[in-house]
Parts: C-alpha cells; sequence; structure tokens
C-alpha cells in the first residue's frame, strides 16, 4: 500500500497565499434546487480553515456529466449560493473555468476571500488530465489541497494534474478518509467484519481478494450471493446471476476456506415473482428457490445469523445493499444489518453508494463510525489500490 501519512492544510502556511482546492460537490440538484447538500457541508470545514487563516481560496468542483461542454444546467451556481449561506459570507462564481473571468476574480481575491471557478467538465481536458489544462488551472494559485476523495480514484486534472505544478496537501475530508480506513486495513482490531452486497460479484473482486487476506469473515448478501449460490449448485430460479463468474465465486470459496476466512452466504431468500415493489413474495430457502422466482432480498434465518457475527464484531467494512431496498418491500434486510453495524459498537466504515444512502435514510449515520464520501474511491482503496488523487499529495 502506497504511503498513506500525507500533509495536511495544517502542516502548510496559507496565510497571504492563492490555494486551489479541488471539492467534491457533485451533489443531486432537481430543476436547479439542491436535494442533499452533504457533500457540501462535509467539504466546509476546509473551506472555513482556509478562509480563517486568510488563505485566498479558489474551490474547483465538478457536477453531474456536461461531457467537456459548457452546459448551464450544470453550473455550480447553486453550489456557490448554498457555500455562501453556509460561511457567512459571499462566495462569487466565475463565469467560467480558466478564462479571463476566473483569472480576474483570482487575481483580485483578498486574503480570506473564496471564491468558486465554474464546472471544471465544461472543459473536455479535465477528464483527460490534460497538462497544458492543468498548468492553466495552477497558474491561478500557489498551493494545492485536495479534498474530494469522492474523485481520489480519477486522474484527472484538477484531481492529480494540478501536483505537477503546485505543492500538493490533502483537506480535512481526505484526511479522515485515509486516517479511518487506512488503520481498519492496516491494524485493525478484531474480529474484523467485511458485509459485501450490490447486485454484481464483478464490481466486488478485487476487494473480495484483498479482503481474504485481511478479515476474519465476509457476510456475502444482495444480488451478489445469487452467483455463488449457483456455484453451490443450487437452484437460483430467476435471481440475478453472473453466468461468467461462477468459476470465480467457487475460486473465492476455497481461497475462503484456506485462509481459514468465514465467507458466510444467505441461508434464505425472499422472492418474488417480478422485480417490483408489488410482486407477490416468499421467503424459501437459498436452495431451491422456485423456476418461476427471483431472489430480492435476504430472510429472517439469514439475518439472524449474520447480525449475530456483525454483534461481534470490533471493526466492520459494509459495501452493497443486502437486496433491492429501492422497494420498501424488499428493503428488511438491508435496514436489519443497518440497525446490527449501528449497535454493535464496533468501527463500522460504510463504504459509499447504496449502502451509505441506506444508513442515512434508516437514521443511523451518527450510530456508526465513518460514511465515505466516495463509492468508487472506497472500493479502490479497500482493494489496497493506489489512488491517484491521494498518491501526489506530499508525505510528511
Amino acid at each position: 500500500m502506497a504511503s498513506l501519512n500525507k500533509k495536511t492544510i495544517e502542516d502548510i502556511n496559507v496565510s497571504g497565499k492563492r490555494v486551489i482546492a479541488r471539492m467534491d460537490f457533485n451533489v443531486p440538484l432537481k430543476d436547479g434546487v439542491i436535494t442533499d447538500d452533504k457533500r457540501i457541508r462535509e467539504a466546509m470545514r476546509t473551506i472555513r480553515y482556509l478562509s480563517e487563516n486568510g488563505a485566498k481560496t479558489i474551490l474547483v468542483s465538478h457536477l453531474g456529466r456536461p461531457k467537456g461542454e459548457f452546459n448551464m444546467k450544470y453550473s455550480l451556481g447553486p453550489i456557490a449560493e448554498r457555500i455562501t449561506s453556509l460561511l457567512g459570507k459571499k462566495v462569487v462564481l466565475a463565469e467560467d473555468v480558466i478564462g479571463p473571468d476566473a483569472k480576474s476574480k483570482a487575481a483580485s481575491l483578498k486574503d480570506g476571500d473564496v471564491m468558486l471557478l465554474e464546472n471544471v467538465r465544461f472543459h473536455a481536458e479535465e477528464e483527460k488530465n490534460d497538462p497544458a489544462f492543468a498548468k492553466e488551472l495552477a497558474s491561478m494559485a500557489e498551493i494545492f489541497v485536495n479534498d474530494a476523495f469522492g474523485t481520489a480514484h480519477r486522474a484527472h486534472a484538477s484531481t492529480a494534474g494540478l501536483a505537477d505544478y503546485l505543492p500538493a496537501v490533502c483537506g480535512y475530508l481526505i484526511k479522515k478518509e485515509i486516517d479511518i480506513m487506512g488503520k481498519a486495513l492496516k491494524d485493525p482490531e478484531r474480529p474484523f467484519v467485511a458485509i459485501l452486497g450490490g447486485a454484481k460479484v464483478s464490481d466486488k473482486i478485487g476487494v473480495i481478494e484483498s479482503l481474504l487476506d485481511k478479515v476474519d469473515t465476509i457476510l456475502v448478501g444482495g444480488g451478489m450471493a445469487y452467483t455463488f449460490d449457483k456455484a453451490k449448485g443450487y437452484e437460483i430460479g430467476t435471481s440475478i446471476c453472473e453466468l461468467d463468474k461462477i468459476g470465480l465465486a467457487d475460486e473465492l470459496i476455497k481461497k475462503a476456506e484456506k485462509k481459514n476466512v468465514k465467507l458466510l452466504l444467505p441461508l434464505d431468500s425472499v422472492v418474488a415473482d417480478s422485480f417490483s415493489n408489488e410482486a407477490n413474495k416468499k421467503t424459501v430457502d437459498c436452495c431451491s428457490i422456485p423456476d418461476n422466482m427471483m431472489g430480492m432480498d435476504i430472510g429472517e434465518k439469514t439475518i439472524a445469523s449474520f447480525t449475530e457475527e456483525i454483534l461481534k464484531a470490533k471493526t466492520i467494512v459494509w459495501n452493497g445493499p443486502m437486496g433491492v431496498f429501492e422497494f420498501e418491500n424488499f428493503a428488511n434486510g438491508t435496514r436489519q444489518i443497518a440497525k446490527a453495524v449501528a449497535e454493535s459498537g464496533a468501527v463500522s466504515i460504510i463504504g459509499g453508494g447504496d449502502s451509505a444512502a441506506a444508513v442515512e435514510i434508516l437514521g443511523y449515520a451518527d450510530k456508526v463510525t465513518h460514511i465515505s464520501t466516495g463509492g468508487g474511491a472506497s472500493l479502490e482503496f479497500l482493494e489496497g489500490k493506489v489512488l491517484p488523487g491521494i498518491d501526489v499529495l506530499e508525505d510528511k
């Protein structure tokens, strides 16, 4: 694993300096109104620190997928307004990213001022990590701060390229991610239990492989469990299954045995006759799902068996729901697992995406140790992959 002991904004002098800070303001909007500002609120500690310590702060972020064109549907206007209200001082929005308006506004910043560039993905060069584009961005500043963990697994101009031209450190959000997740992977309190769900085994292969060397127990739920069931020769009806991954699932089961890792699959399944909330449902043993039915959630026996392991755990990593969580009738498994994790008293890390949404919706967000702000990034981090947006930061 690459060094995770990175310099932070507290390790450098930001006073009077122009600081370009990459944030993750990729928030959901409906008709131009922010529907969930969690990512903006998470970034405020770093923004406040920079402002209070006299930095001239230039914030940069992407929003949505404007495909490299100026499309005002993806303007960061609503984000500038929200930061203004949270910070209690005016945050101006540049009309462009590296154009004359951005440069003149950056040049006229006073100590403690904060501005926001327009959506960095209005330029196709951003995602290509184009050096000339990164250099133009860097020309407005003297220090680069990366605090966008959600995009740290992407080598883009504003997440990695800037570090070729400026001293680079992390903000509080990335520091928290690498401190908590880094410790869990390097030196976890045991028993260490991983809970993996979601639809596809293929999304989680690297994570399972990596965790087999670190954890004591892996609990497998969600759609991916049916590929494992098929590998064991079970009847899975019309459940989701990656036929080309059955051999691999079988190998992972054998590897777990060899390494003395408990790999627990569901004992029973809540099955339905169609993929809808209103479908007819019943609970059956996992080894015998009727031909015309599909698995949609874990059943009560599985919830009991998984909960028992979770309550023994001292460290928990959870990524992916246990069933079709978006349908209320098939959300019980995910809900009960969230409750068990919240009550476990373990160091609990929720790895972004659907499982993070589940924990928040169910009201357990303040009962877990850490909810990662990046779905894809947290998965790659758990795999032990080097994340470009963190790798480029200066070591302490």
